[in-house]
């Protein structure tokens, strides 16, 4: 819904919106920005962290799902939000279009595969997928999940704000971002959900039989 809504009435907004504004605000910023700030929701951060919470949980639980959930998440970013890149072919902000379908992975390499953000995108799937686990495979406490789900929370908003100040994607780009990501760790985590409930289940109702 917001590809179609990007493709019609925000596209003006898009363009207009699109500057480079860190550089012309401060300068001297730019270099922490996109160094520190922008790498904070990167594949060579954010995988690693899930992968050690994953390997943690299921050396203590002594079970491979965590391992399974975290690969799982992985495939979601790649062939997911991965597809979604490549289907839409939105040229980045660097080609000043943002039209959809007029870019491409072959074409442009990855400055034509603008929409939605993998970045932000990460900030919520990876981040909140190792939060998830934390929240159900170990026995940690109502409150220090509360901690954790607001600093995915603080990673996705730094994720947009930096990326939008940089000038490197479209705000919807962003935005899109955070959604999709969203989405694919709401399917993840029911799916999750569901399969722990029923086997669970079937593990009580085996119980008194034996």
């Amino acid at each position: 819904m917001l590809a179609i809504i990007a493709a019609g009435p925000l596209r003006v907004w898009d363009y207009q919106l699109n500057r480079r504004w860190l550089y012309l605000f401060d300068p001297d910023l730019v270099w922490f920005a996109q160094n520190v700030l922008d790498r904070i929701a990167a594949q060579a951060v954010c995988t690693p962290v899930l992968a050690v919470v994953a390997i943690v949980l299921a050396h203590r639980r002594q079970s491979w799902r965590p391992i399974g959930f975290a690969l799982a998440t992985e495939a979601a970013f790649f062939i997911g939000i991965g597809g979604l890149k490549v289907l839409l072919a939105r040229p980045a902000t660097t080609l000043h279009d943002p039209r959809f379908f007029q870019g491409g992975l072959l074409e442009l390499g990855d400055r034509g595969i603008s929409f939605p953000s993998g970045h932000s995108a990460e900030a919520v799937l990876i981040y909140g997928a190792a939060v998830y686990l934390i929240a159900n495979y170990s026995g940690a406490s109502r409150r220090l999940v509360r901690v954790l789900c607001w600093v995915v929370i603080a990673i996705s908003v730094n994720s947009v704000v930096v990326s939008f100040l940089l000038g490197w994607h479209w705000a919807t780009d962003l935005i899109g971002g955070l959604i999709a990501g969203g989405l694919f760790l709401r399917i993840l985590t029911q799916y999750d959900t569901r399969t722990r409930y029923r086997l669970n289940r079937m593990g009580s109702v085996a119980a008194p039989a034996l």
